[in-house]
């Protein structure tokens, strides 16, 4: 990053030493720029994540042999359970390759489905630390990598046993906290304060989009071609982005070898009134004392909380209370997924232009939309209770909560310690209710 005598050598520090962003705006570039191809890169390392993150979830129901629940744990068939579940399964029943199946209980898959959240207990904070030392291009790129080619291994660890399978998902936790945790701190010399909010939700909006491809064509995948698939593919695409990354990829614009000097000085001029530290430093007492950083520790609880529920619950919901069957419930999903996608990278626009046009300041801005992201969301989900018998009523509802929950990307979330202390206060709360509402509390 350019230090001040460098940017007031350049004219661009008035002498009050305030950052004249109007004449910075005129050397602004579009999209075809460097940074907004990071942001595309970074989006599809976000898709690989959540692909990966979630596949098992899809699987699962094509993994377990419920017709033989009381045998032994983990006793491997020839095939997997010949009686449909739906008329769409009965179509594509012909076309169903052999491939294992499992005798696992509902609390056997639970324990399976939950043991990828252990492992990314354990990393967000050290993570989030680390980022802000070394960097993230080899924390994210390592942590990419190693998920991916752990995702290739899900199939023959299932057939080695749940132990096995358990460990995957345990370290896999922990590469894919790599990936969410230290990614934010790639907008600190990357993003000008401008153009900050949309290039964090072009590249956090690939977790959406994950989230979509995978609800729609997941159990397509699994009832065509054979559950072990939807982890060979998407462990591939992985690892295509992973190999994407490491090139193309640097901490700092000024050692890019392939920006333009326009774009390099813009960046650099951009973000001269911020301060830069010699070292990074971690104040532990000013922190606990802080009551901002209260305030956004609790906001973003609230933020993450939201978040697993839609991921973990919306097609059990469908399934259960709508009474939708596996194809439905999946495509229901993956509408409101894609409506969220598209109002995430809206949501970064718009707070760019106002702030861009002046019509909010910063901190405004920020409090309108974490309202909007946090309060309507919830009135909408208490208001389905008196919706259930109506599927148009709860689309409309479930649209409204998921699409306003991405105004709460338009944030700060460019600091990697204070990101991973709200991941896993978030992520902590969340596992331990799943688990007392499990255990029949």
């Amino acid at each position: 990053m350019s230090t001040r005598a460098e940017a007031e050598a350049m004219g661009h520090i008035s002498s009050d030493g305030n950052f004249n962003m109007a004449q910075a705006q005129t050397s602004r570039k579009g999209f075809c720029s460097v940074r907004h191809g990071l942001a595309l890169i970074a989006h599809l390392c976000n898709f690989s994540i959540f692909t990966q993150q979630m596949n098992l979830s899809i699987a699962i129901p094509a993994m377990v042999n419920n017709t033989a629940l009381a045998g032994p744990s983990n006793t491997s068939t020839e095939r997997p359970p010949t009686a449909p579940q739906d008329s769409w399964s009965e179509t594509l029943k012909e076309f169903k390759p052999m491939a294992p199946t499992y005798d696992w209980s509902p609390d056997m898959q639970g324990i399976i489905l939950s043991s990828l959240n252990y492992g990314s207990f354990l990393a967000p904070i050290p993570i989030g630390y680390m980022s802000g030392i070394y960097g993230a291009k080899y924390l994210v790129g390592v942590g990419l990598f190693l998920s991916s080619v752990l995702t290739f291994f899900i199939p023959l660890a299932a057939d080695a046993g749940v132990a096995f399978l358990v460990v995957i998902r345990i370290v896999q936790g922990i590469a894919q906290g790599m990936v969410l945790t230290s990614q934010y701190t790639i907008w600190v010399k990357w993003a000008p304060p401008l153009e900050k909010s949309q290039l964090i939700n072009i590249a956090i909006s690939g977790q959406l989009l994950g989230s979509f491809i995978i609800f729609l064509i997941g159990g397509f995948l699994c009832q065509t071609i054979g559950w072990p698939y939807i982890f060979y593919i998407f462990g591939g695409i992985g690892c295509a982005c992973s190999f994407l990354w490491f090139p193309l990829f640097y901490d700092d614009p000024i050692n890019h070898p392939f920006i333009s000097t326009g774009e390099k000085e813009y960046i650099m001029r951009s973000l001269a009134q911020q301060d830069s530290s010699p070292a990074w430093s971690l104040p532990i007492k000013a922190m606990v004392r802080s009551l901002p950083l209260w305030a956004i520790l609790i906001f973003h609880f609230t933020e993450f909380w939201s978040l697993f529920i839609f991921m973990d619950y919306t097609p059990t919901y469908f399934s259960t209370v709508l009474q939708a069957n596996l194809r439905d419930s999946g495509i229901l999903t993956s509408l409101l997924l894609v409506a969220a996608f598209i109002c995430t990278i809206f949501g970064g626009l718009l707070a760019d232009f106002l702030l861009s046009r002046k019509l909010l300041r910063l901190m405004s801005i920020r409090k309108l939309f974490t309202a909007i992201g946090v309060l309507i969301p919830a009135a909408a989900l208490v208001s389905l209770h008196w919706t259930r018998s109506s599927l148009s009523a709860t689309m409309a509802l479930l649209a409204l909560s998921f699409t306003t929950n991405t105004f709460c990307q338009v944030h700060w979330l460019s600091q990697g310690t204070i990101t991973s202390l709200c991941s896993c206060i978030g992520s902590h709360f969340f596992h331990s209710c799943w688990i007392y509402n499990e255990s029949g509390f």
